[in-house]
């Protein structure tokens, strides 16, 4: 359940100073799904946390060097043992879709919540994320009017490829039992 501050019941919170207001009569309509592991290919740890929360230092690992400076947040990190961390509330624009684009409207930040799955895209993601995930976006359904779910790499298709081929769309969408508008090519048997 979100409660009215937009903030998830039993969520773990962490709030990220990377965010800000949404425009003016923004309604919440979409789910951006992405995928994320730091450093890459690593799960665990606390760099994902200290990269949303302003504090991932340059110089701890090599692939940081690229990151040095970049003020990114999600809404919800869903950890590979199905732990959810909220880092923005809901009401709030997290800074996760970076230049995108959804059905010819630009700035998707404005109007969607961004889940980040922690994950590459080249391995299929952890058993326990799915019914996180499933759980996660009934109680956004329930709180605003989401009509579509989307892949990091449908909103921004040249910059990104998150959350990758490897994401189980009918191990979410089956259990869900709503109707969402999914990626063209999705289909769940």
């Amino acid at each position: 359940m979100i409660d009215g501050a937009g903030w998830l019941e039993g969520a773990v919170r962490i709030e990220s100073p990377h965010c800000d207001a949404r425009p003016p009569g923004a309604a919440i309509e979409l789910l951006v799904l992405h995928g994320i592991s730091l450093p890459p290919g690593e799960f665990g740890g606390d760099a994902i946390e200290r990269l949303f929360t302003g504090r991932l230092d340059p110089a701890d690992h090599p692939a940081y060097e690229s990151l040095a400076g970049l003020r990114v947040s999600a809404h919800f990190v869903i950890e590979r043992s199905g732990r959810v961390v909220q880092y923005v509330r809901c009401g709030a624009r997290a800074w996760h879709a970076g230049q995108s684009e959804f059905e010819g409207r630009a700035a998707c930040n404005d109007f969607s919540i961004g889940i980040e799955l922690e994950g590459r895209d080249d391995l299929p993601y952890a058993a326990a994320q799915y019914p996180a995930l499933v759980a996660l976006t009934r109680a956004l359904a329930a709180a605003y009017p989401l009509r579509a779910v989307r892949r990091h790499s449908d909103i921004a298709p040249r910059r990104k490829s998150d959350p990758g081929p490897y994401f189980d769309w009918a191990r979410y969408v089956r259990p869900l039992g709503m109707p969402l508008s999914l990626p063209a090519g999705v289909i769940v048997p």
